[in-house]
């Protein structure tokens, strides 16, 4: 197997070498948040949604999805039912809060005129022998065969200073897909629904280009830390974010010893048994 990288993965690693090794080498899981539990089931609701005939896709048929996503994915992962023990397992505010965002997003798209092409879709090239690899939330094609690539973020839309940031994973998409197809995609567009916001981009070659530099420039840091053992941190205002605080030197913690096959893990998430999510975060 060729050693492999997600978008998810290369962000972790440039906001912090640590929190990759937490993740990646250590698999020290992340628990949900009601921000992410509250994003994957919005996630949920817009991809089943175009299961139904356009002219059924309204804002009460996505709401009447709310409650049997939410069963769907409490069945999958229990533990997101403990974000509803202290108000006794009550999911009407909770359902209320997913509607809200359901709304906003009918504000900024209609899905009546909206055939995708594919939905969590996911996508896998190789380039000089690394996999890049992720799972996109909405690829729509037109006639002309012009690509636009869709995201669902359910926080607020970044500032101007953090919209590079952002657009990373979207352009991490654009190469793959263009690796993948032979075509640059036209538009690749962010919609928060924290604030309403949408978000685009149209990439070109020297764009693409220039990110593939990076991230095989990116792949070569992984690979030194992965020989040298140095995962050093890099503290930042995301640290007060960090399920992993109390293990990180720069906060006074100790990190576990390096497991023997840490090298391994190191270069391939998926061997080392870190899953993928489709985007969901906030």
């Amino acid at each position: 197997m060729a050693p492999a990288l997600s978008p998810s993965r290369a962000s972790d690693f440039m906001t912090c070498p640590l929190l990759y090794r937490f993740r990646v080498i250590d698999r020290l899981p992340s628990k949900p948040t009601t921000a992410t539990a509250r994003g994957t089931l919005v996630h949920a609701v817009l991809e089943r949604l175009f299961d139904l005939p356009s002219h059924e896709r309204t804002l009460d048929a996505a709401v009447d999805l709310v409650p049997q996503e939410w069963a769907r994915l409490a069945d999958q992962e229990p533990e997101m039912l403990e974000l509803l023990a202290d108000r006794d397992g009550d999911t009407t505010e909770w359902f209320s809060g997913a509607g809200a965002l359901l709304k906003t997003w009918f504000g900024l798209e209609d899905p009546t005129r909206l055939e995708p092409a594919e939905r969590e879709l996911y996508v896998e090239t190789e380039v000089d022998g690394l996999v890049l690899r992720g799972y996109v939330d909405r690829l729509d094609v037109a006639p002309n065969g012009a690509m636009r690539v869709v995201d669902y973020k359910t926080g607020r839309s970044p500032s101007e200073h953090f919209e590079a940031k952002a657009l990373f994973q979207m352009k991490f998409y654009a190469l793959v897909l263009w690796r993948l197809r032979g075509e640059i995609p036209k538009r690749l567009q962010l919609v928060y629904l924290g604030n309403g916001e949408i978000l685009a981009y149209e990439p070109d070659e020297h764009d693409l280009l220039a990110v593939e530099r990076k991230i095989k420039a990116l792949w070569v840091a992984i690979e030194r830390a992965a020989e040298t053992g140095d995962w050093r941190p890099r503290p930042s205002r995301l640290c007060d974010w960090c399920d992993h605080r109390a293990l990180c030197p720069a906060w006074g913690g100790t990190p576990p010893p390096l497991p023997d096959d840490a090298a391994t893990r190191a270069i391939d998430p998926a061997r080392s048994g870190v899953v993928e999510t489709t985007g969901a975060e906030a």
